[in-house]
């Protein structure tokens, strides 16, 4: 399917063969639920069997280019790319593209949460007004021939301990966002998720996927 003049047309319809390019189950359920809606025939890099990508960028937007145009050359397929993770204010915005590394190999997200409180202790950020991070989410689309399209979301809140709720994945049991009470560990993936046409949405990636559906989806 061709972009449109200049490449900047609509490149997703109901029907598109959309390649998730992951090999997270946590982000994969995330992308099907937002999808859900829209009509798209949806599959992933894990259930293709392609290999995972050595991730040497050093933003966001070099991770996501690295794995979507990876999964886009080797399927032959319109792919997108998730890279986030978590900026945390009083440790200069770490771990941040590192964010999945602090879980080690395999991936533990508990002890990845204790690594953050405990260095949040030893800078002395015990208040909450000290506690402030950001969950950052960077979308690339990516076509075979080489084209692709960068979206952004951000959403600004708190770090809290201990971690509350086992809802949602990776650092979300102790991330709050602004404006509420609960973690992303307690909240319903609905509202986690919630966004609609023109309006913002509420998690990074449900705001960086706004703005994907504005300018590519043609639905």
């Amino acid at each position: 399917m061709k972009a449109g003049q200049n490449g900047r047309g609509k490149i997703l319809s109901k029907g598109t063969k959309l390649l998730i390019a992951t090999h997270n189950r946590g982000k994969l359920k995330e992308f099907e639920q937002l999808f859900a809606p829209f009509g798209l025939e949806l599959s992933c890099a894990l259930e293709l069997g392609l290999p995972e990508p050595e991730e040497t960028g050093t933003t966001f937007a070099e991770n996501a280019r690295i794995k979507a145009h990876g999964a886009a050359r080797a399927s032959g397929m319109i792919s997108l790319a998730d890279d986030s993770g978590l900026c945390v204010d009083a440790l200069g915005g770490r771990p941040g593209v590192h964010t999945a590394d602090w879980a080690g190999v395999p991936r533990d997200f508990n002890r990845a949460m204790q690594r953050v409180e405990d260095e949040l202790q030893t800078a002395g950020a015990r208040r909450p007004d000290q506690r402030k991070a950001a969950f950052c989410a960077t979308l690339c689309l990516a076509l075979p021939d080489g084209e692709d399209r960068i979206f952004t979301g951000e959403i600004r809140g708190q770090m809290v301990w201990p971690p509350r709720g086992d809802l949602g994945f990776g650092f979300d049991p102790s991330f709050m966002p602004e404006g509420f009470e609960i973690t992303f560990g307690q909240m319903d993936s609905e509202t986690k998720h919630s966004w609609q046409r023109g309006m913002t949405g509420l998690s990074h990636r449900a705001r960086a996927f706004a703005k994907l559906v504005g300018e590519c989806c043609d639905l």
